[in-house]
C-alpha cells in the first residue's frame, strides 16, 4: 500500500499513542506513552506541528512519525532535535528515503526561520536497540556522535548516600524560584556537549511546568537568591502503569562550577533519593553523557546508580 504523507495534529495523538506502543514491542526501548504525554510534547513552544512534523498514513492508520524541534539558541550552532519512530512493518528503503530527505529539508526550512546566520546539526537520537533507524541514519552520513547512559539505583534497600557538605543547607523547591534555577541550569550546562540555552516559555512547558513535574521533590541549594545547585525530578506515571515499578526520574542536576568537587551534587543528590525512598519510590534513573566534561557519572556511582542501557546521537553537520 502506498503511504500518504502529512503534518500531524492534535486530533493524531491518539494514532501517535499506538504507534509508539507498537514499535515497542520490538525495540523495548522502555518507553511507554499515553496520548497526555505526547500531546504535551507536541504542544510544546519550540514544536511547529503545520510546519515541522510528518506522518505517515497507511489508510486510516499511522505508520510513520517525525517530528523536528527547533532549539531556544544558536550558541554557535544551531542543533536542531530530530525524533521519530516507524511501525515494525514498515521499516523499508523506501520509507527511510522518505525521512531522511524530510529531515533535511524540514530541519534547513526550520534553522532558516530561526537563525539563518548560524551553521546548522541535524541530531538524531535513538535507544540501542533502535537499530533501523540508526542504519538509516548511518547510510546517509549521519555520523555516531555521542551516547548517552540511563543510570538507576534501586531504593529498597539505599544504599548508603553521601552526606552534604557542612555550611549548605538544602532548600526545598518553590515556583518563586523557577527563574533562578533556569538560571542556573543555563550557566551549568554552557560547557556540555549538545546543550543551549532553555528560553523561559519552553523551560516551563517541558520541565517546571510539566505534568510530570515534582516539585516536592526537588531541592535547590541557594546563596541568597542565586541557585548555586540543584535536582530537578519527575515521576511518568505512564511508565509506572505498565511496568508496575515507581521510577522517581532525576531529570536535572547540575551545580555551578565554583562549587564542583566540593561534594555538593552527590550529597543533593543523595538528600533527594532519600525522600524518593520516603514517598513510596522503588528505584531512581537519570540519563547522562558517559563523555560529560564535569565527570557526572562518578557523582552518580557514588549515590549507587548503575549503567542501564545505551541511547545514541547521531550527527549530521
Amino acid at each position: 500500500m502506498d503511504l500518504t504523507w502529512r503534518p500531524l495534529t492534535l486530533d493524531d495523538v491518539p494514532e501517535l499513542t499506538r504507534l509508539y506502543a507498537a514499535a515497542e514491542e520490538v525495540d523495548r526501548t522502555g518507553d511507554h506513552f499515553t496520548d497526555e504525554d505526547l500531546r504535551e510534547e507536541l504542544e510544546a513552544p519550540n514544536v511547529d506541528l503545520p510546519r515541522a512534523t510528518v506522518g505517515a498514513w497507511a489508510g486510516d492508520r499511522l505508520v510513520g512519525y517525525a517530528l523536528i524541534r527547533r532549539r531556544d539558541a544558536a550558541n554557535p550552532v544551531h542543533m536542531v532535535r530530530i525524533q521519530s519512530v516507524v511501525h515494525p512493518d514498515h521499516r523499508t528503503d523506501a520509507v527511510g528515503a522518505h525521512l531522511i530527505e524530510w529531515f533535511a529539508r524540514t530541519a534547513r526550512e526550520v534553522h532558516e526561520r530561526a537563525f539563518p546566520d548560524a551553521p546548522l546539526e541535524l541530531h538524531h537520537s535513538q535507544h540501542q536497540n533502535e537499530r533501523w533507524i540508526a542504519g538509516v541514519l548511518a547510510d546517509a552520513g549521519y555520523r555516531h556522535a555521542r551516547t548517552m547512559v540511563t543510570m538507576r539505583v534501586g531504593l529498597d534497600p539505599l544504599p548508603a548516600q553521601p552526606p552534604l557538605p557542612e555550611g549548605f543547607e538544602v532548600v526545598p523547591f518553590d515556583f518563586k524560584y523557577d527563574l533562578a534555577v533556569l538560571d542556573a541550569r543555563n550557566d551549568t550546562f554552557a560547557d556540555h556537549w549538545g546543550s543551549t540555552v532553555y528560553e523561559p516559555a519552553a523551560w516551563r512547558h517541558l520541565v517546571t511546568g510539566s505534568k510530570d513535574f515534582r516539585p516536592d521533590l526537588s531541592y535547590l541549594i541557594l546563596d541568597g537568591d542565586k541557585v548555586l545547585a540543584f535536582v530537578l525530578s519527575h515521576f511518568y506515571a505512564s511508565e509506572a502503569a505498565v511496568t508496575g515499578i515507581r521510577e522517581h526520574y532525576a531529570s536535572w542536576v547540575g551545580t555551578r562550577t565554583a562549587l564542583r568537587g566540593r561534594g555538593v551534587a552527590s550529597g543533593l543528590l543523595g538528600h533527594t533519593l532519600k525522600a524518593a525512598k520516603a514517598a513510596g519510590f522503588d528505584r531512581s534513573a537519570l540519563n547522562v553523557d558517559v563523555d560529560n566534561a564535569t565527570r557526572a557519572l562518578g557523582v552518580y556511582e557514588r549515590c549507587g546508580y548503575r549503567v542501564d542501557d545505551e541511547w545514541h546521537v547521531y550527527v549530521l553537520s
